[in-house]
């Protein structure tokens, strides 16, 4: 049995098919069958839209300014922690090399 291949759609598609959902009018269950999209993904799409219409799909590759905010302070974190360990190694290095 092959895996099913998993379709992409763009940013502008997907916009485009919640759109015809929330300002056409339309129903959900015919536009996903009209555009070949299953119903489920269609739903995603439009409670990703309603809840954040700017920057909702931002792409593959690329984050919301949120997402994006704490992957940076993660690093940034990583990066404090790592240099505190260096530093207590060396204290107790310094430490030992008194005595």
């Amino acid at each position: 049995m092959g895996a099913k291949e998993r379709r992409q759609y763009d940013r502008e598609f997907k916009l485009s098919a919640v759109r015809l959902v929330v300002e056409g009018g339309r129903r959900l269950r015919d536009v996903a069958r009209d555009l070949g999209v299953p119903e489920n993904v269609l739903w995603r799409w439009k409670k990703e839209f309603q809840d954040d219409s700017k920057t909702s799909f931002p792409g593959s590759g690329h984050l919301k300014p949120e997402a994006e905010e704490y992957r940076r302070l993660r690093r940034e974190l990583d990066d404090v922690r790592q240099e505190r360990d260096i530093l207590k190694k060396a204290l107790a290095i310094f430490s030992k090399e008194r005595r």
